[in-house]
């Protein structure tokens, strides 16, 4: 398989437009995930900003592509902390809008010693849902864009114009109603689920992985996948179910891994790379990312992603 496209030494710049939900984090480590009543001490304590789309394009960032930030929160504390963050990664933030009188979404995560991880999201509140604000005439040189389902009606502005204009488009499946999907799969090229998201979506029509994808694709996107932890990844585009193993690591902590993962896919297929290949860089860039603490913090750049799949390769011929 070629993988001259991600080559460290001529590294591409594509640019990615990732637009969704940001969230501020507040994340304590504990031995254990807590189960009933009592108090459990926590042996770490950070915060700072994460959400789906908005470490996606984190995940862009670090491994060296042109990230933007699209999205809402309110004009409050967390919201600016949030901007402020992104802007800090070197990503685009002029379309992160704050909107006095909202409420910024904010997660509280639990994560234990084995990488394990409980979360609990405020998605905010008074942020409004109309996005004829965007920009979307500047999409023009984008390598691809990636939506999470956090605002549809964003998210259909965006991915509709990225098709006139034959831009490859990536949805974060993650946990949403069904109306939701149905209103997007149609402009979506590539669609990757949560293992939660599919079975949410899909389950009531099918009982296995092969009925949900095809089910999915049925609603009108090219490919559909889903994540599955330390099973891999299952995908879907017409020609049978094809797999791709989870990479061996040692994981510390798997918050954050699917969005990196989807930021990881969108740069990938923003750079060139064919499905197969970009699925698989996906896999490893989220695999790397479970190795460190934190949902943005253990974010690999292009070049220890690619000396991970080289060796890798190398060891196993």
């Amino acid at each position: 398989m070629s993988m001259g496209w991600c080559d460290p030494d001529r590294p591409p710049r594509p640019r990615v437009i990732c637009l969704g939900l940001s969230a501020y984090d507040r994340t304590w480590v504990v031995r254990e995930l807590p189960s009933g009543d009592g108090k459990t001490r926590a042996s770490d304590y950070r915060e700072g900003g994460g959400g789906m789309a908005a470490n996606a394009s984190v995940a862009v960032a670090k491994l060296g592509g042109q990230a933007s930030f699209w999205g809402r929160a309110g004009d409050d504390s967390a919201g600016h902390g949030m901007r402020a963050e992104l802007a800090a990664f070197g990503i685009d933030v002029s379309q992160f809008r704050l909107f006095p009188g909202a409420r910024s979404s904010v997660s509280g995560i639990v994560v234990d010693e084995r990488g394990d991880r409980m979360i609990l999201n405020f998605r905010g509140a008074d942020q409004p849902s109309e996005a004829g604000w965007l920009l979307l005439d500047t999409l023009a040189g984008a390598g691809a864009v990636l939506a999470d389902p956090r605002w549809p009606e964003g998210a259909l502005a965006l991915f509709v114009a990225a098709r006139r204009l034959g831009v490859p488009t990536v949805l974060d499946g993650d946990v949403a109603d069904p109306d939701v999907f149905d209103l997007l799969l149609p402009h979506t090229d590539f669609a990757v689920f949560s293992e939660p998201g599919l079975a949410g979506y899909a389950g009531a029509v099918a009982q296995d992985e092969a009925g949900r994808l095809a089910y999915a694709r049925s609603r009108g996107c090219g490919l559909a996948a889903v994540t599955l932890g330390a099973r891999g990844l299952v995908w879907e585009a017409g020609h049978g179910v094809r797999r791709q193993a989870a990479f061996p690591v040692r994981a510390v902590d798997t918050t954050g891994a699917g969005d990196v993962l989807h930021g990881a896919l969108a740069f990938a297929l923003a750079a060139g790379a064919e499905t197969e290949e970009a699925l698989r860089f996906s896999a490893a860039v989220a695999a790397l990312k479970c190795r460190h603490a934190g949902g943005r913090a253990g974010c690999p750049d292009l070049r220890e992603a690619a000396e991970f799949l080289h060796h890798f390769t190398r060891s196993k011929n």
